[in-house]
């Protein structure tokens, strides 16, 4: 479950981390009842990466430009997500910028911290490029996290003296988040020091274990337990083609036909065994809320499965959508009257996995 960044700015503050001053604006708020005394910055909220480079990041310096902006950010899609609301942040008199993160290695089966003097740009990049100012270390999780290990991790990163103590107090209270909120990830990128000399959290990051939501009161966790539960695994993934598959092994599979063939999956959704039309429609319209996806590779190899109730999913939703391009691998129980449906409506299928997967890529093409 990945939050916004106000949210995990929210948590921030309870654990002690400094963040700018700030407020959230929504959609529907009247913009011209907002002051604007000092120079802002206007943060699209979004669940996507890049967002700065997508343009969802702007600036403004008095009450003219902050409603101009905020009403272009509000027009705007990010990567395909609407801006519904906007963080709206005093601009910090940035002096430098670091980058820290905490995630799972799940080579090592450890957390990992990984700290870097160059922050506000990828990390990526900054590995493959110089990856001498990258700092990691795994933690025992059997051990307490203590402060003077922050500490090391800031020294060795040749930090200034003068700034080790503020930038190890936030890696310790960022160790504390991730721990005790079964975090998988916690980033901040940057964080910055000001001119006069004062450590801030200038963005924030925080994914959360869902399967941990029935051990945890916090309000955040309280929202996703109340969500309607989908009736099959799902996860976004930032390409361009749905994978929908019945079982994980298949739909991985699906998904690496889709990779080999030089195009990225834009999720893995597991309809599981014994699903009916309903659950299949509801897969179809789900995938295709996600508006970067542009073809969808549907691999269904029928058990309890039953291929004539896929058939008739795929025929109902793709009235809805009539442009978008997809291919069906249909196999297994009632696999005759699946295809007759699919033949009745002009949908076309194939019986070998790689070959759907390459008609459908050269349609994309």
């Amino acid at each position: 479950m990945k939050l916004h960044e106000y949210e995990a700015k929210n948590i921030f503050k309870k654990y002690g981390i400094p963040v700018p001053e700030s407020f959230l604006v929504y959609k529907e708020d009247d913009l011209n009842r907002i002051e604007i005394e000092k120079d802002v910055v206007l943060k699209a909220q979004v669940l996507v990466g890049g967002r700065g480079k997508a343009g969802g990041i702007l600036f403004a310096s008095n009450k003219e430009e902050f409603i101009k902006k905020a009403e272009e950010l509000f027009n705007k899609e990010i990567k395909g997500e609407k801006v519904e609301k906007i963080l709206v942040e005093e601009k910090l008199p940035i002096e430098k910028e670091y980058y820290v993160s905490i995630i799972i290695d799940r080579d090592a089966k450890k957390p990992l911290i990984i700290f870097s003097t160059e922050g506000g740009v990828d990390i990526e990049e900054v590995a493959s490029k110089e990856p001498e100012k990258i700092i990691k270390y795994h933690i025992d999780v059997k051990k307490p996290f203590l402060p003077y290990i922050a500490r090391w991790i800031v020294k060795e990163a040749k930090v200034p003296s003068n700034e080790i103590g503020k930038v190890a107090d936030i890696i310790y209270k960022l160790y504390k988040i991730f721990k005790e909120l079964d975090a998988t990830m916690v980033e901040i990128n940057p964080l910055v020091i000001t001119k006069d000399g004062n450590a801030y959290a200038a963005d924030a990051v925080i994914h959360l274990d869902d399967d941990a939501a029935f051990r945890h009161n916090y309000e955040i966790f309280e929202e996703y337990k109340n969500k309607e539960k989908l009736p099959f695994a799902y996860v976004e993934l930032d390409g361009d083609v749905a994978i929908i598959g019945n079982g994980a092994g298949l739909t991985l599979a699906s998904m690496d036909v889709i990779n080999n063939l030089g195009r990225k999956p834009a999720c893995f959704l597991d309809i599981g065994g014994g699903a009916d039309t309903e659950t299949v429609k509801l897969a179809l319209r789900k995938v295709l809320e996600n508006k970067n996806v542009k073809g969808i590779f549907i691999n269904i190899l029928g058990g309890i499965t039953r291929c004539d109730e896929v058939a008739k999913g795929i025929v109902e939703v793709l009235k809805e959508h009539p442009n978008i391009k997809f291919a069906v691998r249909m196999m297994g129980t009632n696999e005759e009257i699946g295809r007759k449906i699919l033949e009745e409506h002009g949908i076309p299928y194939e019986t070998s996995m790689e070959e759907a997967g390459r008609k459908l890529i050269e349609s994309l093409s």
